[in-house]
């Protein structure tokens, strides 16, 4: 009979891999797993046995990673963290007092591991004005990770005079680092920080943005898989129900293939957008090939960022830890990971649509709509004026569209608030005001669809009316 593997064992050696990459020392990674140092020796020997590698390089500075070991980071990061939640999540779940009795409660289909992190080499020293320039001169696109997102974070956050924005190159180089684990902590906070409070560029979104699009795989516009992008990132303080997922359903219903992709941060309600899609039919991808795969069968997917990339959702989660919204929170908007031919934005801040718009003409995005009268997430407010910030062929547009007589909605008695997201849909419940947002968000999909032909907004308005009219009332 053959000899089972020793699964303990191996997961034990996997610890210590993943306290290896991040100590960057033998001692480091015994002390934080409890160990003598010999023993965790013992483990590394046996662990380049395994892979017929040496995983590791000792250098004046530690140990330095090979190109697997570096290529193994995030994997056993996920891994380790996720047998962590498995022996801690129990206790630390166990009943929220706090958790809104809004129906919604679902943990995410995604937890993403730990930021992926690299130990730094700071830059030395205090050299004068001339001598900092100079050495930032001499750190090349050649230079090792570290020392090129040194030079980044220095040449936005030297002060009036002495910084300047960075390219798009530059930004592009500077997230593709962090995107790979490559960054220390503090250079991410430093960086993402400084951008914010100097105020982000149209070239750095962009390069930012590049950077996102090559990480995820994303495909190319000329690929065609999607018709329309909607990105969909959520506060998690937000209480209101997805009316937007209803509106998704009647533009796929006019024949328009729609991918949703977004998030909706942490807490008891972080998997509100993926349980509202699967009870209303959309389907729920963990990868690019499957939300292509959804489109092809069904013209609905949502996509959550953590499944395509854990850097990116831990990113996002950042905010908290900060209390500001920083430039990767305007990058997964222009993400399009299918490439979609238009794409359909809601940006809440006056002061970023502009560059929103701007970023994505440099991106060659083409067709897109931003709704300047939401949250952060593409739904319409049709009781007061709005402006749609387009670009038509690359051509920057302004369409403004009128309020609509205000409309009050009856109390939801009897409901939680799933329940009568539910309810309108099927008919159990009627509510204009909220059927207005519907077919007004509806209409503002089909009026930027490839191809679409309508005269105006009122007439793609009165065709999303005639859908809402005309839909099946069963969910899913």
């Amino acid at each position: 009979m053959p000899q089972q593997p020793d699964r303990l064992g191996q997961l034990r050696l996997l610890t210590a891999l993943d306290a290896l990459l991040r100590e960057g020392s033998v001692n480091g990674a015994a002390a934080s797993m409890g160990l003598q140092s010999p023993a965790v020796s013992r483990m590394l020997g046996q662990l380049r046995e395994i892979y017929g590698d040496p995983l590791f390089v000792r250098t004046g500075k530690g140990l330095i990673p090979t190109p697997l070991a570096e290529s193994l980071r995030q994997r056993v990061r996920a891994l380790v963290a996720e047998t962590e939640n498995l022996l801690t999540q129990p206790a630390a779940n166990a009943g929220d007092a706090n958790a809104a009795p809004g129906g919604w409660d679902q943990p995410p289909l995604i937890e993403a591991p730990p930021l992926a992190v690299s130990p730094s080499f700071l830059l030395e020293g205090q050299p004068t004005p001339a001598d900092f320039a100079r050495k930032l001169a001499r750190i090349g696109h050649n230079a090792e990770p570290h020392k090129r997102l040194a030079k980044y974070i220095a040449t936005i956050g030297t002060g009036p005079g002495r910084s300047r924005p960075l390219t798009m190159d530059e930004a592009q180089d500077a997230l593709a680092i962090i995107l790979g684990g490559e960054a220390d902590p503090l250079q991410i906070g430093a960086l993402l920080s400084t951008m914010h409070y100097r105020g982000v560029t149209a070239a750095e979104v962009a390069g930012f943005t590049t950077a996102a699009r090559r990480h995820i795989g994303a495909y190319q516009p000329s690929d065609r898989h999607a018709d329309i992008d909607w990105p969909s990132y959520l506060s998690p303080k937000l209480r209101t129900p997805p009316w937007f997922l209803h509106a998704v359903r009647l533009v796929a219903a006019a024949g328009h293939r729609v991918l949703l992709h977004g998030h909706h941060g942490q807490g008891p309600e972080a998997g509100k957008l993926e349980l509202a899609a699967r009870l209303s039919g959309i389907s729920v991808c963990t990868s690019i090939g499957a939300a292509r795969e959804a489109l092809a069968k069904t013209s609905m997917a949502y996509l959550p960022i953590g499944a395509v990339s854990g850097q990116i959702q831990r990113l996002l989660g950042l905010y908290p830890l900060l209390e500001m919204r920083l430039p990767t929170n305007i990058v997964v908007h222009l993400l399009n990971p299918l490439g979609a031919r238009a794409s359909l934005l809601g940006v809440a801040r006056p002061s970023q649509r502009g560059l929103h718009r701007d970023a994505a003409q440099l991106l060659s995005s083409n067709d897109i709509a931003i709704l300047g009268n939401t949250r952060d997430f593409a739904e319409f407010t049709p009781f007061r004026a709005t402006t749609i910030h387009r670009l038509v062929d690359g051509v920057p547009q302004d369409i403004d569209i009128p309020s609509q007589k205000a409309l009050s909605s009856p109390p939801a008695i009897g409901f939680s608030s799933r329940e009568y997201w539910q309810a309108i849909w099927t008919g159990a419940a009627r509510d204009p005001a909220v059927e207005a947002v519907i077919t007004s968000t509806a209409a503002a999909a089909l009026f930027i669809a490839p191809g679409s032909r309508y005269a105006s907004f009122e007439a793609a308005r009165n065709h999303a009316v005639t859908l809402w009219r005309s839909r099946p009332t069963e969910m899913g």
